[in-house]
């Protein structure tokens, strides 16, 4: 396609409150953005980080700045690094995140999140193909680095503690009660290059010359490489450049508009690793001048009851398992946050039942978007000023056009399934190291998703399913969100999935997974089930088979992984790969 095919009518939906042009970006780069940051809102407290005990600890923009100034300096003075260089990045959500990813901007290199949770090969993996010549990792995983290192090319390796920057009673007692109560700090393996912690790592940078020629760096450099299975399940790096990130900062800024200010709180539970939480809540609300508490880890789910009593949280984000694993706490149905503005769902179909409970809880409003770590991510969301669109993510941000397509990637007719394609700034320079993937997914400035959507007469989208999810039965497209949705609308059903199984007369059936909801004294039957699906779903649309679980596969973020349950699936049926 070498234009947009279709008219752009979710213009109407912007109103008065958005603007259909995209402004001009303020600021040349992140490390710009950083700096002029942290010194408009110095006195300003930017973190809080909260263990679930309670224990916090805080660093104010200004303390941001000079923290993270004296990290780029050890990274370009002591480690020798020249702009555009690598650096891996392992940590939880924590205060040395934002210390060491905008210190890395600083230094004018690339940042490469990487997912703690990691196992060796996959850090091998990551390290290897993005060439990341320094590792920042937290320590409680140091015990991987001995069979990691030597099969990389990194030079030098920075340890974080979680309790980072805490007062030094919290941070002592919470670092001995990981080393003798959790044992959950290993020992450290003698390696052949360096192992600092990030306090000496930035003692040396405070002696070092500042670094000031980030001041160079071009909206089109690369910032970050953000890993992703994408359609082909091999982990590969997304260029991901200053511009895109910026420009998805304006079109997250104006979706947001009156209703985003400095004197937020924003709670950040998902990991800053992902580019949900890297774009939506550290990068916006940050350069919006507003608090971001940050929650290491939300699992289970009552580590972030803390947080959330504690403090004054307007915004928060998630996917639909966390939404829907809060409702289910106690503590959080009988006093839901008083403070809350709105809650952003996305990283998953947010399934209806859990949109209608969550504002009936909370009084807010639990708005939906829907974007990819190729596109920085946001593609769309839905206004907050317009009324509740159930099921929808929303119409494409400012600057953004879409189309749908079919196969021959000619467009759909109006209200037809197409697959979604995007052009726009926040759209990806490409695959790294990858040119034959990039051209498969990058056409004429056109990224295409893999997803399938419908667009109503107003422009609201309506992601159907991944393409690759689709079940084909007897001929009909069943897509599981459909099914995962009905499925939801059980009160004995805590969380579902859905996949497509071999049938020798069908072609493929549809296979549910279903876990009990402890709080319903209904139990979960396969019988129940299909009950309630046949009340509203056509024939070929209902589950062949029920199977019931205690827990499904999920992502770091909380996202069910239907690919693992699809890998089971295979090898049940003796199918290969």
């Amino acid at each position: 396609m070498e234009q947009s095919a279709q008219p752009r009518p979710w213009l109407a939906a912007y109103g008065r409150e958005i603007s259909a042009d995209l402004p001009s970006l303020p600021h040349p780069s992140l490390a710009h953005l950083v700096a002029e940051t942290c010194k408009a809102q110095a006195g300003r407290c930017a973190f809080t980080c909260v263990m679930p005990n309670g224990m916090n600890g805080s660093l104010s923009f200004a303390e941001i700045d000079t923290l993270s100034d004296d990290f780029a300096a050890y990274l370009r003075h002591h480690c020798k690094l020249a702009r555009g260089a690598r650096v891996a990045v392992q940590v939880p959500n924590g205060l040395a995140y934002p210390v060491v990813a905008f210190g890395v901007f600083k230094a004018g290199c690339v940042l490469v999140n990487t997912n703690p949770l990691y196992t060796p090969s996959e850090m091998v993996h990551q390290f290897r193909d993005s060439g990341a010549e320094v590792l920042v990792i937290c320590d409680i995983f140091a015990a991987k680095l001995a069979e990691v290192i030597p099969q990389t090319s990194i030079r030098h390796v920075v340890l974080a503690g979680v309790p980072e920057f805490f007062p030094r009673i919290p941070e002592l007692i919470l670092r001995a009660v990981q080393r003798y109560w959790l044992r959950a700090l290993p020992r450290v393996p003698a390696l052949k290059i360096p192992v600092l912690r990030l306090r000496a790592a930035l003692t040396i940078g405070r002696a070092a010359p500042r670094v000031t020629d980030w001041q160079a760096l071009h909206p089109d450099d690369l910032a970050l490489l953000q890993y992703t299975g994408g359609t082909t399940g091999v982990a590969k790096g997304t260029m991901l450049s200053h511009r895109n990130i910026l420009a998805n900062l304006e079109q997250v800024k104006a979706m947001g508009g009156r209703h985003m200010t400095a004197q937020d709180c924003v709670l950040t539970a998902l990991p800053l690793y992902h580019i949900f939480a890297f774009t939506a809540n550290l990068m916006t609300f940050f350069v919006l001048g507003a608090r971001n508490i940050l929650v290491p880890s939300p699992r289970p789910v009552q580590n972030i009851q803390r947080a959330l009593e504690n403090y004054p949280v307007t915004w928060m984000t998630g996917v639909n398992t966390l939404f829907n694993g809060l409702m289910n706490e106690e503590w959080f149905a009988a006093y839901p946050p008083k403070t809350l503005k709105a809650a952003i769902a996305g990283g998953a179909a947010l399934h209806s039942a859990v949109a209608e409970r969550w504002e009936a809880m909370t009084g807010t409003r639990l708005a939906e978007g829907y974007g990819l770590t190729e596109t920085a991510p946001l593609v769309t969301f839905n206004p907050l000023d317009q009324p509740v669109r159930r099921g929808s993510v929303g119409v494409p941000v400012p600057g953004t056009d879409i189309a749908l397509v079919d196969e021959q990637a000619e467009p759909v007719a109006p209200g037809t399934p197409g697959e979604l394609i995007v052009k726009g700034p926040q759209v990806m320079r490409g695959y790294w190291k990858r040119p034959e993937e990039t051209e498969k997914s990058l056409q004429n400035g056109w990224f295409f998703t893999g997803d399938i959507a419908v667009m109503d007469a107003g422009g609201y989208l309506t992601i159907v399913d991944r393409k690759k999810d689709m079940v084909l039965v007897s001929g009909f497209n069943v897509y599981p969100n459909e099914v995962e949705d009905c499925l939801a609308q059980l009160d004995c059903v805590l969380e579902a999935a859905v996949i497509g199984i071999p049938d020798p007369r069908t072609g493929e059936a549809v296979r549910a997974y279903v876990v009990q909801n402890p709080e319903s004294p209904v139990p979960v039957t396969p019988e129940a089930v299909l009950a309630h699906c046949r009340k509203h779903l056509a024939g070929y649309k209902l589950p062949k088979s029920v199977i019931i679980r205690a827990e499904l596969p999920k992502s770091p973020i909380g996202k069910i992984l239907r690919k693992d349950l699809k890998a089971e699936m295979r090898a049940e049926f003796g199918q290969g790969g």
